[in-house]
This record gives structure tokens, sequence and C-alpha cells, in this order.
């Protein structure tokens, strides 16, 4: 009994150091490396839509957010970025009707439509902005998110920063902390290994 107390303690201690080690990791990526105020682009990480189609609570704080942006000045134009990654709708469909019923011209939106995931979404997005000679992007996505997004925006040396899109009302407490607890062991396991060798990371960060 006294052995299996020892053991329960010894793996209590190795769990609460990975947390720790996970927090102030994630704590402390930077979240920019730029100090502009106005940028080319928004860049609207994408997420996925219901499954009927219209905008989950994610996906809706996110475009919400890039509206706000792009009313308050930030930048002249979006992009919204998200294939059908995880059922039948292009996210960056949903994301673009939905500012244009906000009052976004269609014509300041460009769409990206083939990215699976957070490393595709700037991959793709940064080929936009390479095709328009855009040098420069706010990237816009979830709170708990950001952190990982900030890795890979590492790799890329157009100027850029983050910002986080409110967590939906509807959203708890504990669903938050699991949507931060999830990526900070994400961001950990980065730091230690790295990402995989990749198309679609330019170069090393």
């Amino acid at each position: 009994m006294q052995s299996l107390r020892k053991i329960l303690i010894v793996l209590l201690a190795v769990v609460s150091v990975v947390i720790i080690d996970a927090a102030f990791v994630y704590r402390h990526i930077p979240n920019h490396n730029t100090d502009l105020t106005h940028f080319d682009t928004l860049i609207v990480l994408g997420n996925p839509a219901g499954a009927d189609g219209t905008p989950s609570p994610e996906q809706r704080e996110r475009t919400l957010e890039g509206v706000r942006e792009y009313k308050a000045g930030v930048a002249p134009h979006l992009i919204f970025t998200g294939g059908a990654a995880h059922n039948r709708f292009v996210e960056a469909d949903v994301m673009r009707d939905l500012a244009v019923a906000q009052g976004v011209p269609a014509s300041d939106i460009t769409v990206e439509d083939q990215a699976q995931n957070t490393i595709q979404n700037i991959y793709y997005s940064d080929q936009i902005m390479e095709a328009h000679h855009w040098k420069s992007a706010e990237v816009i996505s979830s709170p708990s998110h950001l952190s990982r997004a900030a890795l890979i925006l590492a790799h890329y040396s157009f100027a850029w920063r983050t910002s986080a899109a409110p967590w939906p009302p509807e959203y708890s407490t504990l669903q938050k902390m699991l949507h931060f607890a999830v990526e900070a062991e994400y961001c950990l396991k980065l730091r230690i290994f790295g990402f995989s060798a990749s198309r679609f990371l330019p170069h090393p960060a």
C-alpha cells in the first residue's frame, strides 16, 4: 500500500511538472514580429461550420472579429481561410457570407478554400499575399488557438501579429479551459519535437 502511494505521488509530481511546463511555454510564445498597428490584410483562420452549414460558435466569433477589425481600419482586405476540412461545407465560404451580411464589400474579401489545417491556412494565405504584393497581416483566431498559429507564423517573413476573437458567449468556463489545455499540450510538444517536415512550412523558425 505504501509503495502504491509513493508511485501515485511520483506520477502526480510528473503530471504537475508537465502541466507547469506546458503553461509556461504556451504563455511565452511571441504573438507578433512587428510593431505595426495597420496591415495590408487580415487573415481569419478557419473553423468548422455547423452540420447544417451555418457558422459554428467559434467560426462566428472569429469572423465577427475580422469584420470589427476591418471596419476599424486595421486593414483594407480580409482573407478567410479554410476548406471543407471537417464536413462538406467550405469554412471560408461560410465566413465570407457572414462577413458580407455584416456589411463588408465582397470585393475586399479573398476566399482561400484549400486549407485542411492551421499550417495550410498560413501557407495558402501567404501565397495570396504574395500574389497581391501584401507584406503584412493581422491573424485572427480563437484565444486558445493563437499560440500554435504563432509558432507556424514564425516560419514566415511577412510582418504579422495575432489578435484574439472573443470566446462564444455560449461557452462555459470548463469548455474554455479544455481548449486552452489541449493547445498548451500541443504547443509544448511542438517546442520539444518541432514540426514534422512539410512542404507547407517554408523554412525553420
